[in-house]
């Protein structure tokens, strides 16, 4: 009886550890993508907020997708513009640079979202229209941060208001600038707004929304095959339609996701903005 329990016990452990070994194999043999994500909060939260979505997406599309992101804006348009990301979610003013530039091709967006940039003052500050900052430092997060520094900036210039612009390098840093009392206002766009902790936001108020424009892109880079693309895709739109889906897209504050495709920023390139130019033709460099 020793012996029959003996081989009983050594059969199971060689049939799990087949199913380990066969495990291992099949995950290590799943396509790997990168996935580079805009540093519009720091890389830590990006990471607890993008990286379980992103493995779930994965996993719903048979691929491997790994979290990347840069320190800062102007960082991760230097390594867009050398490819180091396969996918990548970037502002619609840095689709259009790129997809000029090395070719990144959009393939899905925010669903139900046109994005807008915001201007955020203190509860209680004495700011009460845009007129008031006038001469006034305002926090930005980047140069080229779309929604949230070239909107904002631009309806400064549109009403003659003129400001002096302080580049601190994320949104959630324009908005503790701004909730802390360093800086009297600073631009960001809705979602994220929304997506501050309470202990922040609820110290803030929007003082102003621009006009409304196509949001963000989910784009690849020309060297990642279509068909997993696709694959992607439909697991993203798979997102909104289980619980599991909607708890992980719900620290994002994102409904979900619609396909896209190139000519949706159109109204980007409307705008004619060149503050990254030398991206767009990169053999003037």
């Amino acid at each position: 009886m020793h012996n029959k329990i003996s081989a009983l016990l050594e059969s199971m452990a060689f049939i799990a550890l087949l199913t380990i070994t066969s495990s291992a194999g099949a995950t290590a043999q799943l396509p790997t993508l990168t996935f580079g994500i805009v540093p519009q909060q720091s890389a830590s939260k990006l990471a607890e907020k993008w990286a379980p979505l992103l493995s779930e997406i994965g996993r719903r599309a048979g691929v491997r997708l790994v979290f990347r992101t840069a320190p800062s804006i102007p960082v991760f348009e230097e390594r867009l513009a050398k490819g180091e990301y396969d996918l990548a979610y970037m502002n619609p003013y840095h689709y259009v640079v790129f997809h000029k530039g090395n070719g990144f091709t959009a393939f899905a967006r925010e669903k139900d979202r046109r994005i807008k940039g915001i201007i955020v003052v203190r509860k209680d500050s004495s700011i009460h229209q845009l007129a008031d900052l006038k001469g006034m430092e305002v926090a930005f997060p980047a140069p080229a941060a779309f929604a949230a520094s070239i909107l904002p900036q631009a309806e400064f210039g549109r009403q003659h208001i003129p400001v002096e612009a302080k580049f601190v390098a994320s949104h959630d840093s324009v908005y503790r600038a701004v909730a802390s009392g360093l800086q009297p206002a600073g631009g960001g766009i809705q979602r994220t707004f929304e997506a501050t902790p309470p202990e922040v936001r609820n110290h803030l108020r929007v003082l102003i929304e621009t006009p409304s424009y196509t949001p963000h892109a989910f784009a690849a880079h020309p060297r990642v095959d279509t068909a997993l693309i696709q694959k992607i895709v439909a697991a993203m739109q798979s997102m909104s339609d289980d619980a599991t889906g909607i708890n992980l897209l719900s620290p994002l504050a994102f409904k979900g996701f619609s396909t896209a495709e190139d000519k949706d920023w159109n109204d980007i390139r409307a705008l004619d903005i060149r503050l990254l130019e030398r991206y767009s033709n990169p053999e003037t460099e």
